[in-house]
């Protein structure tokens, strides 16, 4: 029985199956051979724990998330494609994951207010106009001062209208069977427990301040040098290299 929290559930300490064993039971359980799809839970019910154990700072018990999380586990067994090149555990974790993000998401959405709203209509507005103007995007520093405000409330205003459900949206239909990009995204994953990695790095990142996810943004999302960074938010590039350090402690201290 594993313990996790405050909670007592009864799972069975079974170890992965290897890849022969587990394509074996996937071909039987699309077949419809319940047992071995029970048996293929059985044996992957840690990868639920470990995923649900990620979204430990969420309103929810671990029961709750690890019922969910068997959901994804469920849609992974009769999603996966026994001709690709991929190991099962590496299709499951990002369903599992999704699951639970897609049940967080609808039970407890994040309210915008109507302010934020307009602000975000405002700024981008303002920056398709200044583009036009300049010929060339403009920095958060540009629009800032169009607009009057702070650069760190134009930050807060677009991160907050930013669509939250684009990784669930339908890319294939075909008599009824859908194929969602978190599919895809699943499909061309390394290794499960980099993406469980990828959720410990997820929160540390959310929890950064506005400018620090900014700068965090521009530099490894959108590959500015320091230079192009700090015309864009109106600052030094001495002042962006001392505060993308300071950034990168932070995340490795919190991963350690």
């Amino acid at each position: 029985m594993k313990r996790i929290g405050s909670m007592d559930l009864n799972i069975p300490d079974k170890d992965l199956l290897s890849d022969e064993e587990t394509k074996e039971l996937l071909v039987k359980a699309q077949a419809g051979d319940q047992d071995a799809k029970e048996k293929l839970v059985t044996h992957n019910l840690k990868l639920i724990l470990k995923v649900a154990h990620r979204f430990s700072n969420s309103n929810y018990n671990y029961e709750e998330l690890f019922q969910i999380g068997s959901i994804g586990l469920l849609k992974a067994i009769e999603r996966f494609d026994l001709d690709r090149d991929v190991k099962f555990s590496t299709y499951a974790v990002p369903l599992i994951i999704g699951e639970i993000k897609r049940f967080l998401r609808d039970d407890d959405p994040v309210k915008v207010s109507r302010r934020v709203k307009h602000r975000a209509y405002q700024v981008n507005k303002i920056k398709e106009e200044l583009t036009t103007k300049l010929n060339r995007e403009p920095t958060i520093g540009e629009i800032a001062e169009e607009l009057g405000i702070d650069k760190e409330e134009i930050v807060i205003a677009l991160e907050a209208v930013q669509d939250p459900t684009s990784i669930y949206s339908p890319i294939y239909e075909e008599e009824g069977s859908t194929i969602e990009l978190i599919d895809q995204l699943a499909a061309s994953s390394e290794g499960y427990e980099r993406e469980i990695d990828r959720l410990d790095l997820e929160k540390i990142i959310k929890e950064l301040k506005p400018r620090q996810k900014l700068i965090l943004k521009l530099r490894y999302f959108d590959e500015l040098t320091q230079t192009e960074v700090a015309e864009r938010i109106g600052v030094s590039q001495v002042q962006v290299s001392r505060l993308e350090r300071k950034i990168i402690k932070i995340i490795r201290e919190e991963l350690d």
